[in-house]
């Protein structure tokens, strides 16, 4: 009989089941690498003049497991404004959350590694700037950008004041919307004129502008999702495939995910390469690294042999490698940054993930 390149049926259905089996345990035993406030749906947070920009400007705190609504909180005595929601369905499905944001950063400069998330940002305020790895140049974003998941630590520049709505979108979230393949983005933000053009992002800029409130204003941006929300072929094998790789903090075999799917490897990254930019390797490889830095606890002392191998690395070499390629900064270095934050910002309630870069 020749050969399909399919997985016979049974050997599928054991695979599915194992899966499950696995990421049922994973969610019986508690995490403490997720730091979730989880929300009921639909309810409003509004942190009264808290400062929440270090975790909004980039989706820089997310790391949602399937179906949760949560909301990762920054406190401080800066005078900012930040009000979140979780869209109404079907965005809920591709949205974590929607956010309006008014005040003033932190720090002018923050470098936010690779995380398993999207961005939309609609800017109201002066321009900022985006800085894409070492090896790119600078550039300004006046009425907004859109990234992909990224591969690399992105650099943000932030006037003395700003002002914008976003969308945190989850990893697979931002195709639905984008008239291009998500990899010719990856690692490459671009405008929002670039993606919707230059009269629609012109007439929302507009309208929001005028809204009363920032209610009125998410409602404006979840009507103008609502209305570019379309059918994306593959969708829903990728939305499975990395709910599981989410699930496990990406601690599962992409064989395995393969054979569940009863697709082929290539067929599998390819789907994943088009809807979020990158291979499920790599998605997983993220998410891994993400729950690894949300188990640290920069006020304490840390055992970095036990932090690689409760993360699964091979040997602390491994895990220093992939931190380096994720941050820019070896594993100690990391840590004096975060205490600087810490010691500066002493009424952050920290997620563990932007950086000062100043």
């Amino acid at each position: 009989m020749a050969h399909t390149g399919r997985t016979p049926r049974s050997r599928r259905h054991w695979v599915s089941c194992e899966l499950s089996r696995r990421v049922a345990h994973r969610r019986a035993v508690p995490c403490q690498s997720f730091r979730t406030a989880c929300q009921s749906r639909g309810r409003v947070y509004r942190a009264g003049r808290s400062s929440e920009i270090a975790g909004s400007m980039l989706a820089a705190a997310r790391l949602d497991r399937p179906g949760a609504r949560c909301r990762w909180g920054v406190g401080d005595a800066g005078n900012v404004e930040y009000v979140s929601r979780v869209p109404r369905p079907p965005l809920d499905g591709l949205i974590d959350d929607l956010y309006y944001l008014e005040g003033a950063p932190p720090y002018a400069r923050l470098t936010l590694p690779p995380m398993p998330a999207a961005l939309l940002i609609v800017n109201l305020g002066a321009p900022f700037r985006i800085r894409a790895g070492t090896d790119i140049e600078t550039a300004e974003y006046a009425d907004g950008c859109v990234v992909t998941m990224p591969t690399r630590a992105f650099e943000f520049g932030y006037p003395p004041e700003t002002r914008s709505v976003g969308v945190h979108f989850k990893p697979w979230g931002l195709a639905p919307f984008l008239p291009m393949p998500a990899t010719e983005l990856c690692d490459r933000p671009v405008t929002v004129e670039q993606v919707w053009g230059r009269p629609a992002i012109a007439e929302l800029r507009d309208r929001l502008a005028t809204a009363d409130e920032p209610h009125e204003m998410l409602t404006l941006l979840e009507e103008e999702l609502m209305r570019r929300l379309c059918e994306t072929a593959g969708l829903g094998l990728v939305r499975h495939t990395s709910s599981v790789i989410a699930a496990t903090s990406g601690a599962v075999a992409i064989g395995d995910l393969r054979a569940a799917a009863g697709v082929s490897s290539t067929h599998l990254a390819q789907r994943f390469k088009e809807l979020i930019g990158v291979t499920p390797k790599r998605l997983a490889r993220t998410y891994r690294f993400t729950a690894t830095v949300f188990a640290i606890n920069p006020a304490g002392p840390i055992d970095w042999g036990d932090l690689a191998g409760g993360a699964g690395y091979f040997d602390q070499a491994h895990f220093g490698h992939d931190f380096r390629a994720f941050t820019g900064l070896t594993p100690t270095r990391y840590i004096e940054v975060r205490r600087r934050f810490l010691r500066e910002h002493p009424g952050h309630v920290l997620d563990g993930w932007p950086l000062p870069a100043d």
